[in-house]
């Protein structure tokens, strides 16, 4: 591939002119691949992304949890059952077709549904750059109108060397940032605070390496939160673990039949045709499909496991694990001898206190923000049709007429949830459609 050396900025630049770069290669990115592959069309497409190789949600792949969405809602099926990318497919190609059907589920695991990803994304590896974290989308020729073509700044996660491509439309897909608490955020590394997307490639290494007994603080009432309060307890014998949640309890999540209709790919529709107030109230009112809620199934399980405790010790302070309802994490004190006291504020009465537990790690389940494209397009924020990144129906950023050519856009995928609902954030319902 022809390159140049840009002088005084080691920036290396990418000859070719793609048709589409996908800025980032998770699920959203892979169906794109995966269209474009079944419908035989040409062009020139090139996929950036930061991780050095695909892993879906790589530091919540717990062992037995199970994926919240049906199989059939794979990257293909709804738009082409015969398509080679089924999740049918891959278990055919693998040998396990019969030996899962005998499972009797449309719930596979979490892990092999990453594997089932990651085979799928094999497919496309001549086009996927990875470890290229993108810093920045500038329009092409900045003192040309309209824009033809866009460039896009990224850098090396290993040798931090600098790069750019260029390509008419772009597709921002990156998935969402880890949501930190401002109060817990600016904490130091003792003891450590992790975000519940990094708690299998770090706690469990931790947990390897101490003698002695430890405790743990998870912080958020989800089904993240319950899933790593569930495994800590179930594999780790010598860590205590406290949840807290500003809620008064752990609450279900409702994937009822007529509930589910809301993630139907012709809902988008609907949901995009009202008026502002009522999106506003429909998200509000499908919240229990997504946050903040745990699995039926895990909530029995979590409840069997605190009766259990009962059963041999009635007094609950003394207990191994513990959920606190109606309490907020609101801060920590200064770390001593390597563990912290949270400082809990009681959702009822506003009243603070200290824990009485110092801990050794603190887990944040708090979700996720989506606006990392906001810092990518900052330099294309004065071309935007009402100053603000909307898009269209079809997930395209609504640029002036006049200063955006035809044939060159850039797209969302991921961050729409305020103009499409909540469907578009719960990905595999509609993927195989976007």
């Amino acid at each position: 591939m022809p390159t140049a050396i840009t002088s005084g900025r080691s920036v290396i630049e990418d000859a070719h002119i793609y048709d589409l770069v996908c800025v980032g290669f998770g699920p959203a990115s892979l169906a794109i691949a995966v269209a474009i592959h079944d419908q035989a069309i040409s062009a020139r497409v090139l996929y950036l992304e930061r991780q050095r190789e695909f892993r879906w949600h790589g530091g919540m792949l717990l062992p037995d949890t199970k994926m919240q969405i049906s199989f059939l809602k794979d990257l293909a099926t709804l738009r082409n059952p015969r398509s080679h990318f089924t999740f049918l497919n891959y278990l055919h190609s693998k040998d396990r077709l019969v030996a899962f059907t005998n499972l009797s589920t449309f719930l596979p695991l979490r892990e092999e549904y990453n594997d089932y990803l990651t085979w799928c994304a094999s497919h496309f590896e001549d086009d996927v750059r990875y470890g290229q974290e993108t810093l920045e989308i500038t329009p092409g020729h900045a003192t040309s109108r309209p824009v033809q073509s866009w460039e896009i700044l990224s850098r090396d996660v290993v040798t931090d060397q600098r790069s750019t491509v260029q390509a008419r439309n772009i597709v921002i897909a990156v998935g969402g940032k880890p949501r930190m608490p401002p109060t817990l955020s600016e904490a130091s590394l003792h003891p450590p605070i992790i975000h519940s997307s990094a708690y299998s490639t770090t706690i469990p290494k931790m947990l390897a390496q101490k003698r002695s007994a430890c405790h743990a603080a998870i912080v958020g009432g989800g089904q993240s939160a319950a899933e790593i309060f569930n495994d800590l307890q179930s594999r780790f014998e010598k860590v205590s673990v406290t949840l807290y949640t500003g809620d008064s309890a752990l609450r279900p999540s409702d994937d009822s039949p007529f509930v589910n209709e809301i993630f139907d790919p012709h809902r988008v529709d609907e949901f995009y045709d009202l008026p502002e107030h009522a999106q506003k109230d429909t998200l509000y009112r499908n919240r229990a499909t997504n946050y903040g809620v745990v699995r039926p199934e895990l909530l029995d399980r979590l409840y069997e496991l605190m009766y259990h405790q009962r059963l041999h010790e009635p007094d609950e302070s003394k207990w191994q694990h513990k959920i606190m309802p109606r309490t907020a994490v609101v801060g920590y004190d200064q770390p001593a001898e390597g563990r912290a006291r949270l400082k809990l504020k009681n959702t009822l009465d506003g009243s603070i206190s200290l824990s009485e537990t110092a801990f050794d790690w603190i887990i944040v389940a708090t979700g996720y923000v989506r606006d990392a494209h906001m810092t990518m397009l900052e330099a294309s924020k004065d071309l935007l049709e009402t100053g603000k990144y909307d898009v269209g129906r079809d997930y395209k950023v609504r640029y002036r007429k006049d200063a955006v050519a035809d044939g060159c856009g850039i797209w969302l995928q991921g961050c729409c949830q305020d103009s499409h609902g909540v469907g578009v954030i719960k990905h595999p319902s509609i993927l195989s459609l976007h």
